[in-house]
Order: structure tokens, then C-alpha cells, then sequence
């Protein structure tokens, strides 16, 4: 068994809930307003791009409506890695703390809502709710933290499974490569990512769930997961390319048989009609020339 590291929740906010009230309200009420969020998506896909040399496969498999983007967590990054290869405007929970001074306007302009880790937030699970049903998608991580090691969590929290069977949304798992190094860019190492979007899934929607359902729907939605997760691992950051390249198709070379069969069939003379067809029976021993004079004989006996 691989052992995981996972960052620590180091401290939960001591704000109430209801200092966040107003941040759920305007997300509930209002799409992400196209100038903050189009202004953080270039900027962030740049640095994705250029110091990260972030490549993404497969975004087309992201549907169209409700959906719930379901990617590994590594990194404080990885919200941008995930929205950076799809047009969607991506919404997604952000940790209470970082709700603070100038980043409470660029987060609940941009369409992040706050979650209160370390206490049961229901409110973010009713801003959740109402993203999907006003066809909005939805970055929500398996594991619930983020592993220093780049490896994924044993089990998955039951949070995801929550919102895949209440919901009834679309599920699309999100594989990240390479995440886990970005801290690594303040003794100025970029690491490589790649992202890799799977094929979505659905549950069917069920209005209230227990805590064993939502569970085995987490357990289910982290196993596809692991599976997209362990085939980027295997073939890595240049194998993801060449799979993702379409094959050339090139006209085939005839074999030796074939080019015989062909130079034959160009010297042999045009086939003559069965005389069959004609109402006159065939006769191998006799051409065509034989058959007429006998044919003429008869008629005048």
C-alpha cells in the first residue's frame, strides 16, 4: 500500500457562517461575471501554458449542461489546470481563508464560493446544487486535500457522491499529472502537467441519500479516477501526446501476389459474354463462330 501524504487542515476558520452568507448569495444569484473570470482564465492558462507546459486531452468529453469535474488534488493550481483546456466557465469551492481583503471580490465575482473545512457546510452544498441547476459546472475534489507526494488518497470523501446522486449531474473524472511540483516554482523548477479529462458517467438521482450511498458513489466516482490516473501515469507526459495524435492514413503497398494478379488481369483479353444469357447453351469445345454456323445450318434443315 502507497503511502499518502496528505496537507493538513491546519486550522478552521473561526468566522461564523454567517460572515459568508453574502458570498453564497451573489454565486446563487449570479453567473461569474465575464471580465473577472476571462481576466484570471488568461492569465493563469499563460503561466499553465508557458512555465508549466500544461497539455490537456479529451476536454471534448465534457458535456454540455450540468456537470461535475471530478480531478485529483495536488496542487493550489489545479482549479486553473482543470478549467484551462475547456471553454465551460468552471465554478468551484474555495477554503473559507482565502476569503480575505481583496481576494472575498475577485473570488465571489470569478464564481468561487466558500466551504468552512472542518465543519459540516451546508451552505456550500446548496451553492453546488443550484450551479448544476441553472446548468452550471462544478470542480470538486475527490479526496478532499491536497497529497504533497502527487499520489492518490486510499478512499475518496463522501462529499462527491453527495452532489453526483442528489444532482443527477454528469460525472467526468480528471486525471492531473505533475501538479504536486508546482510548489517547486519558487526555487524557480516548472514541472510538466497534463491533464487528462475521462468519459462521464451518471448516477441516477435520488432526492435524499444516506451517508453509505454517498460514500459508495464517491468510492465509485475515485475508482474511475484511479484507473484514468494510473494509464496517464504509465504512458506519461509524451505518451499522452502520441496517443492523442490521430494516425495518418497512408495507402496500403500491394504485395507481390496482388501486383501479379493485377499485371494478368491487364494482359489477359476482355471476357466474352456467357451464351447462356443469350437463350443459346454454352459449349466449351466450340466458340463463339462454331455456335453461330451451327445454329444457321439448323435453321435451314
Amino acid at each position: 500500500m502507497t503511502d499518502v501524504e496528505l496537507r493538513p487542515q491546519v486550522y478552521k476558520d473561526p468566522r461564523p457562517e454567517e460572515y459568508f452568507a453574502p458570498f453564497h448569495e451573489r454565486v446563487r444569484r449570479h453567473e461569474p461575471e465575464a471580465i473577472v473570470y476571462e481576466t484570471t482564465r488568461v492569465l493563469t492558462v499563460l503561466c499553465a501554458l508557458s512555465a508549466f507546459r500544461a497539455r490537456g486531452y479529451g476536454a471534448e468529453l465534457v458535456p454540455n449542461g450540468p456537470v461535475i469535474l471530478a480531478p485529483n488534488h495536488a496542487s493550489f493550481m489545479d482549479h486553473f489546470f482543470t478549467g484551462a483546456f475547456i471553454r465551460r466557465r468552471v465554478q468551484f469551492m474555495g477554503k473559507s481563508q482565502l476569503f480575505k481583503g481583496l481576494g472575498e471580490w475577485i473570488f465571489s465575482h470569478g464564481g468561487v464560493f466558500p466551504v468552512r473545512r472542518g465543519h459540516h457546510d451546508e451552505e456550500a452544498f446548496i451553492t453546488a446544487f443550484k450551479i448544476l441547476d441553472r446548468g452550471g459546472a462544478v470542480v470538486m475534489y475527490c479526496e478532499g486535500g491536497r497529497s504533497r507526494t502527487g499520489k492518490l488518497a486510499d478512499e475518496a470523501k463522501p462529499g462527491i457522491g453527495r452532489l453526483a446522486l442528489e444532482s443527477g449531474a454528469p460525472v467526468v473524472p480528471v486525471a492531473i499529472l505533475g501538479s504536486y511540483q508546482v510548489r517547486n516554482w519558487r526555487r524557480l523548477q516548472f514541472p510538466r502537467v497534463t491533464v487528462q479529462f475521462g468519459e462521464p458517467f451518471k448516477f441516477e438521482a435520488i432526492s435524499d441519500t444516506a451517508r453509505d450511498e454517498q460514500q459508495q458513489a464517491a468510492d465509485y466516482i475515485f475508482a474511475r479516477l484511479r484507473t484514468l490516473h494510473a494509464e496517464l501515469e504509465r504512458v506519461g507526459h509524451k505518451g499522452a501526446l502520441r496517443s492523442s495524435r490521430p494516425r495518418p492514413t497512408r495507402p496500403r503497398r500491394a504485395t507481390a501476389s496482388q501486383e501479379r494478379r493485377q499485371r494478368r488481369s491487364r494482359e489477359l483479353p476482355p471476357p466474352r459474354p456467357h451464351t447462356d444469357f443469350l437463350g443459346v447453351p454454352h459449349s466449351p469445345a466450340t466458340d463463339g463462330g462454331e455456335a453461330t454456323d451451327d445454329r444457321e445450318h439448323s435453321e435451314r434443315n
